[in-house]
């Protein structure tokens, strides 16, 4: 990493406010398909944005050009870019939009392999892509590693001095089956964490290859999924991304104020809607937390030097806070919180999710199951879609199991379904317990122009919901 502090002493330009952020990246993803390792993908990341704020207006100028003369350049690009768009600026800010907060933060890494022993991971990856295929009705399988390394520094000159270190680690198993001319593909979800490389625990990997691959398997032999209403048991690996689509992307206060309408759509949230609005059944409790260990999007501190605090979105199904910055808070008057991020050094930072989390209930699995007399399990996203308004939505599933008069019966195939989100959430009936809550999220939450792919963890238990529309692969 660079002197940040330094190079902020060196610059000669005239601001009213002046931010030096770097970040320092490397990803690692190894691979291996149906039994035979794939080439190795490394790549390495560094550079600093320059952040400026003249007259109320701030603008940003970034460089991989870390030098001095490299990060000064930058500033006076930066300084010419906030003179030049001042006569057209919406709201004039002030230096209070960025804290002068102070702080380190890691995150937790039990096992780092060493450089000379990442061989062991080529061979866990060849291990278990040989593993997913336990006989010739598999017929293709595939495993990914992805190992992310990142710190990211901030300096101000109101005061600000930020270190954040981040491990991040995800893996996929995938087993795709044909039996008799019906072909089914089954994942593990690709989970990911902060953590180190005790997440790729080879004896939990090696059974759940074995599982997958059974349950491709099953599947491929199974019915279509029946057409109907039915009450619905989403599991957590399902779930989390209808958190993310339907609740997460519409809370984003830079939607609401119109600012994301060209690229990913709107919201059907309006601004009256916060305090009043009831999103959801009474069991609806929904959190920002970026402070949860090992949770993917956990941090001290958000990419302008808000704190990171968590704060209920949604408590007891009435709407209570968005998803936005302190500058979408300031333009919108309504509350938010820590999520002004970016997703390198070249973008600035906007309104995104962190740790997302739907709150546990009392529910235990069984219970949920048992309190159903018609109805239909599903887990592990396989496509979803959703419109401008992050209102309509259709989601399809990998596994589905019918659920008949409070038993788990007959596997099924190509599980979908669809809904209106506000109706969707009022229809939560059961929420589970801790004992059924998973850890979820994604590396590749895309958002902004220039595209920024940010990483969003989400944590969630198993929910039951009632009168869902559920349709099979047939079906239109």
């Amino acid at each position: 990493m660079v002197d940040l502090n330094s190079l902020l002493s060196s610059l000669n330009i005239k601001a009213d406010w002046v931010g030096l952020r770097s970040v320092k990246e490397q990803v690692t993803a190894r691979s291996a398909r149906n039994g035979i390792l794939e080439p190795l993908e490394v790549d390495n990341d560094f550079g600093v944005m320059v952040e400026v704020l003249i007259d109320g207006q701030f603008a940003y100028a970034g460089t991989c050009d870390v030098s001095g003369e490299g990060v000064r350049e930058a500033a006076r690009k930066a300084c010419a870019q906030a003179k030049a768009i001042g006569d057209y600026k919406l709201f004039a800010f002030s230096e209070s939009v960025r804290p002068p907060s102070k702080g380190v933060y890691q995150s937790f890494a039990h096992k780092l392999i060493e450089s000379s022993q990442q061989q062991s991971l080529n061979d866990l990856a060849i291990e278990l892509s040989q593993l997913l295929k336990v006989n010739d009705q598999i017929i293709n399988t595939e495993v990914s590693f992805i190992s992310i390394e990142q710190e990211m520094a901030f300096v101000s000159s109101n005061g600000a001095n930020i270190t954040q270190k981040f491990h991040q680690r995800g893996i996929q198993l995938l087993a795709t089956a044909d039996v008799k001319g019906s072909v089914q593909t089954r994942t593990n979800g690709f989970p990911v964490a902060q953590g180190g490389d005790e997440f790729y625990d080879a004896d939990p990997l090696r059974l759940q290859a074995h599982r997958i691959a059974q349950e491709a398997i099953e599947l491929a032999k199974s019915e279509e999924c029946p057409t109907g209403m039915f009450d619905l048991l989403l599991m957590p690996d399902q779930l989390y991304l209808q958190i993310h689509e339907s609740i997460g992307h519409p809370l984003e206060l830079d939607r609401i104020l119109g600012d994301e309408r060209n690229y990913a759509g709107w919201s059907f949230i309006k601004p009256e809607d916060f305090g009043q609005l009831q999103y959801g059944s009474k069991l609806l409790n929904v959190t920002f937390d970026p402070t949860v260990p090992g949770e993917l999007a956990s941090y001290h501190y958000d990419d302008t030097g808000a704190p990171a605090l968590r704060h209920h979105l949604i408590k007891d199904g009435i709407l209570q806070r968005g998803l936005g910055g302190v500058e979408s808070q300031m333009r919108s008057k309504l509350p938010g919180v820590s999520s002004a991020r970016s997703t390198s050094w070249n973008r600035a930072p906007i309104d995104r999710m962190a740790n997302l989390n739907l709150e546990p209930g009392s529910s235990t699995l069984a219970e949920m199951i048992s309190a159903t007399e018609r109805g239909i399990l599903m887990k592990t996203n396989k496509s979803w879609s959703i419109d401008d308004y992050r209102n309509k939505f259709q989601f399809g599933c990998e596994y589905g199991q019918l659920i008949e008069k409070g038993q788990l019966t007959r596997l099924v195939k190509n599980p979908n379904y669809r809904g209106i989100t506000s109706s969707f959430w009022h229809g939560l009936k059961m929420v589970g317990d801790t004992s059924n809550t998973e850890v979820w999220g994604s590396f590749y939450c895309g958002k902004g122009e220039p595209n920024q792919a940010i990483r969003v963890g989400h944590a969630t238990p198993a929910c039951l919901f009632t009168n869902v529309e559920v349709f099979g692969g047939g079906a239109s």
